[in-house]
């Protein structure tokens, strides 16, 4: 089979009809936030965040994830500047928590979708889809700060968002920085990156469906970072067949040995790719990078 036809319609973007459906989605999310009597006079953001807004979305993950953020509020890490407090930076308690952000979160969103359209997750709520707009799921974030001392002396903090799931524990994000850093890359590999991930993210998708066991654990996340983690000179070949079998015979050969992907990290910058904290494992992506070799017949 020759897959140049197929990476070329893989590489597109979904079709303007379903941008516009998640584009609608974001805007309802927002009106929500801003019908809210609780919620008026917060400083809050909503913005989309992840493939979506990224455009690394295909049509099988055509759901938004929608970032609902309050800014008044952060929550706060030191690790990486021993001995820094928040009298240091400024910060003072606040009496507003997080439980209490989440709570008005759900009222705003099912006053104005109606409780019907409205599933309350562990992590987020799932509000339906209808002809106007995709599904998509809404997080009720807290600022993070991430602080970090200069070498001079002084301090500079990293902007994210952090949540706290029902269930416990905590899930930092940093959706600015994966945007920003992803626009670059694109740019700096001709558009190809991507591409790329669309093209990848297809063909896991096509091998979930084909039951090759490999695909299904792989989230769409992790694909974006293996290309990221795939070197510029990797891309801009003649055709779309040659730079996959680049990234993937790249991304086979680090994989093989913790040592050679220790260090990759997400799109981000600001978090290893492969630490137990993560839901996958370097194996998981070896095992996925050499069935798609495979499955492509690449060699």
């Amino acid at each position: 089979m020759s897959w140049e036809y197929t990476f070329q319609s893989w590489a597109k973007p979904p079709a303007e009809t379903e941008q516009t459906k998640c584009d609608n989605a974001v805007r309802a999310v927002r009106k929500a936030i801003d019908a809210s009597s609780a919620l008026k006079g917060r400083s809050i953001r909503v913005f989309a965040q992840g493939s979506y807004c990224n455009r690394t979305n295909v049509r099988t993950e055509s759901d938004v994830d929608v970032c609902v953020l309050c800014t008044e509020v952060c929550f706060v890490d030191y690790a990486l500047a021993e001995g820094l407090t928040d009298t240091d930076v400024g910060l003072v308690d606040h009496p507003y928590t997080y439980a209490e952000f989440k709570n008005d979160v759900e009222k705003a969103l099912r006053s104005y979708f109606g409780s019907a359209a409205i599933s309350r997750g562990d992590k987020a709520f799932d509000i339906h889809e209808n002809t106007y707009r995709v599904d998509a799921d809404a997080v009720a974030c807290f600022e993070h700060r991430r602080y970090q001392r200069y070498s001079t002396g002084g301090f500079y903090h990293y902007s994210g968002t952090e949540f706290r799931p029902d269930k416990g524990s905590r899930v930092i994000n940093w959706p600015e920085q994966n945007y920003e850093n992803g626009v670059a890359k694109n740019k700096e590999t001709g558009q190809r990156f991507k591409d790329i991930v669309r093209i990848l993210k297809r063909l896991r998708n096509k091998m979930d469906d084909e039951k090759i066991t490999a695909a299904k654990p792989i989230p769409s996340f992790l694909i974006e970072c293996l290309v990221w983690n795939v070197p510029n000179e990797g891309f801009g070949h003649d055709t779309y067949r040659e730079d996959v079998q680049w990234a993937v015979a790249h991304l086979f050969n680090q994989t093989i040995n913790d040592d050679d992907c220790k260090e990759w990290g997400e799109i981000n910058e600001l978090k290893y790719l492969f630490r137990p904290s993560q839901p996958w494992t370097m194996d998981q992506a070896h095992q996925f990078i050499s069935a798609a070799w495979d499955y492509l017949e690449l060699g």
